[in-house]
C-alpha cells in the first residue's frame, strides 16, 4: 500500500447500452478516512459502488486495492480480499438469531474448513455488543426494529474485518437519533484504520461525517475537496437546486379563507420497518400551484403514492372534503386526483397519440378529441410525433408526453413528481413554459414535487420543504429565495413554520 492509499480508482467507465452511467471517473480513500459520494439520482453512484465491489463489470478503469488491481475479478473475491459493503436493503438470514447472523460472517469461507473455532462465539457476541445489538442477539430478524436490522448488516460487515467499506445508503428509513447513533459506528470504521466509501441522499448527514466529498452529476466528478469547498461550489448548488433561484410571489390570486381542494394530516408511511413520511401535513387550495422540494430520499414520491392511493398510510387524507383512505387508486384518480410519476410509466411500444386516447379514454368522443388538440399545442412537438411510439421519444419528449397524458384525464388536481429528473436546460425552458401556458388558459390546481427549485419557485404560490420525512418548512417563493441556503446546506432546525 503506497502513501496510504487503500482505494484507488481510475478511468471507471460503465455504459448501459448508450446511457454512460459513469465517465472516467477516479479518486482515492486513504486508510482511516471516510469519502462521502453525493449526487442526485441518476449520477451513477450506486453505479460506481458495483463496479468496485464487482457486481458490475467496467467497460474501462481500473480499481486498486492495496495496490493491486482489482478490476474484473469475481464478488467473492473482492471479498476476500478486502472489500465490504452494506447495501442499502438488509438480506438477513430470517431463521437464523441475530448472533446466527453474525457468527455466519465469521465463518472462514474454505471448504475445508467449515467448523467455526471456539472463538467465533465470543467475537460474535463483541462485535453485536459494539454496535447496539447485546440485548437482541436471540431474536430473528422478523422481531427487530428496523434500525437493529441495519445494526446487523453493520456488524457483518464488521465481522468480515474488511479494509474498505462500501456503505450505500446507511441513513435510508432511519430516525435522527438513529442516524447520529450509525454515524458513531462509521467513525469507528475510520478510527479502526479502514477506508470507507460513503453513499447517501441525506447530504446534511454525510457532510457532518466525512472526510472528503465527492459530488457527482450524470456519471461525473463536478467537484471534490473539503466538505465547505464542495458544498459552496457553485455547479453542485445548480446540480441540486438548478441555478438561480428566482420567484415571482402571486399575492392575491390566491383564494384566501377558502376550504382547501386536497388536505393531508399528519400521514403517516412505513415501508416495512423504515418509516418514508412521519406526520406529514399540507394543503392545496383549489387553483393553486403548490411546490414541495426536497432533496432525493426526501419522502416526496411517497406522500404523492399515499395520495393516490398506491402505498397505505396512518393519518388522513381528504379532497373535496372527502377521505381518500379506503378509495382505490383508479377511484382516485376518477375522482380528480392524477398523478404524473416521476418515472413516467408510459407504454414504450405504443404511440403518442395511443398513450393518450388510453389517458382520455373515459371521455366522450368530441371531448376527447378537443382534450388531445389542446395538448397538441400545449406540447406541439407531440403534434408532429403522433405515429411515433414512446420509447423512440427523446427523454424530454417522454415527459411531455408523460403530462399530457395525466391532462388527458382532466384532473382537478395535478400531482407532478420530478418532471425535471435528468432532462436538459432547453427541455426545462420548454416544460416551464407549458406550465406557465398552462396556468394561464385553464383553471388548474397542482402540487409539484421537485429538488430544482429553479424549476419550482417561478410558479409557486406557496413551498413546503420537505426533509427526511418531516415537513420542516412552510412558505412564500420570496421567502424561500431569502431562505434557500439555509434550507439546503443547513441546520433545518433554525427553520420555522411561517
Amino acid at each position: 500500500m503506497s502513501n496510504g492509499l487503500r482505494l484507488e480508482v481510475s478511468g471507471l467507465t460503465k455504459r448501459f447500452g448508450g446511457l454512460a452511467a459513469v465517465k472516467e471517473l477516479g479518486f482515492a480513500v486513504r486508510a482511516g478516512e471516510i469519502l462521502g459520494l453525493i449526487g442526485p439520482n441518476g449520477s451513477g453512484k450506486s453505479t460506481v459502488m458495483k463496479l468496485i465491489m464487482g457486481i458490475e463489470r467496467a467497460n474501462t478503469g481500473q480499481v486498486k486495492l492495496d495496490g493491486v488491481d482489482i478490476s474484473g475479478w469475481p464478488s467473492h473475491r473482492i471479498a476476500r480480499a478486502g472489500v465490504g459493503i452494506v447495501f442499502q436493503h438488509s438480506r438477513p438470514l430470517g431463521r437464523q438469531t441475530v448472533l446466527e447472523n453474525i457468527k455466519l460472517a465469521l465463518l472462514p469461507d474454505s471448504l475445508w474448513r467449515l467448523v467455526a473455532d471456539a472463538g467465533v462465539d465470543r467475537k460474535a457476541r463483541s462485535i453485536a455488543e459494539q454496535v447496539g445489538l447485546g440485548a437482541v442477539l436471540d431474536r430473528k430478524p422478523s422481531g427487530l426494529a428496523f434500525g437493529d436490522l441495519r445494526r446487523m448488516e453493520m456488524a457483518k460487515a464488521i465481522a468480515r474485518d474488511p479494509k474498505v467499506v462500501l456503505l450505500d445508503e446507511p441513513f435510508a428509513g432511519l430516525t435522527s437519533a438513529e442516524v447520529e447513533a450509525f454515524s458513531t459506528l462509521i467513525r469507528g470504521f475510520r478510527d479502526a484504520g479502514r477506508a470507507v466509501l460513503l453513499v447517501d441522499h441525506k447530504v446534511k448527514s454525510v457532510a457532518a461525517l466525512v472526510d472528503r466529498v465527492l459530488a457527482m452529476y450524470l456519471g461525473e466528478n463536478i467537484a471534490e475537496g473539503t466538505t465547505e469547498k464542495v458544498m459552496s461550489s457553485e455547479r453542485v448548488r445548480q446540480v441540486y437546486l438548478g441555478g438561480k433561484i428566482e420567484s415571482m410571489d402571486r399575492a392575491g390570486e390566491t383564494a384566501r379563507g377558502q376550504a382547501p381542494l386536497l388536505e393531508v394530516e399528519k400521514a403517516t408511511v412505513h415501508y416495512g420497518k423504515a418509516q418514508a413520511l412521519e406526520a406529514v401535513s399540507l394543503q392545496v387550495c383549489e387553483g393553486e400551484f403548490v411546490s414541495l422540494v426536497g432533496l432525493n430520499g426526501a419522502g416526496k414520491t411517497t406522500l404523492f403514492n399515499a395520495i393516490s392511493g398506491l402505498v397505505p398510510y396512518a393519518g388522513t387524507i381528504q379532497f373535496r372534503g372527502r377521505s381518500l383512505q379506503r378509495m382505490t387508486a383508479g377511484a382516485i384518480a376518477r375522482g380528480g386526483v392524477v398523478q404524473c410519476p416521476e418515472t413516467r410509466e408510459l407504454f414504450g411500444d405504443m404511440t403518442v397519440q395511443e398513450n393518450l386516447d388510453l389517458g382520455g379514454h373515459h371521455l366522450p368522443a368530441a371531448t376527447r378529441a378537443r382534450q388531445l388538440a389542446w395538448l397538441y399545442e400545449l406540447f406541439p412537438v407531440l403534434g408532429s410525433r403522433q405515429t411515433q411510439t414512446a420509447r423512440t421519444l427523446s427523454g424530454g419528449e417522454q415527459q411531455m408526453l408523460a403530462i399530457a397524458r395525466a391532462l388527458m384525464m382532466r384532473p382537478a388536481l395535478l400531482i407532478l413528481d420530478e418532471p425535471t429528473l435528468g432532462l436538459a436546460p432547453v427541455i426545462l425552458n420548454q416544460l416551464s413554459e407549458a406550465l406557465q401556458q398552462l396556468r394561464q388558459t385553464r383553471e388548474m390546481t397542482v402540487l409539484l414535487g421537485e429538488q430544482n427549485v429553479t424549476f419550482a419557485l417561478p410558479h409557486a404560490d406557496r413551498i413546503y420543504v420537505l426533509e427526511h420525512a418531516h415537513i420542516v418548512w412552510e412558505g412564500s417563493p420570496s421567502r424561500f429565495v431569502e431562505e434557500m441556503g439555509t434550507i439546503y446546506f443547513d441546520d433545518p432546525v433554525t427553520l420555522r413554520r411561517s
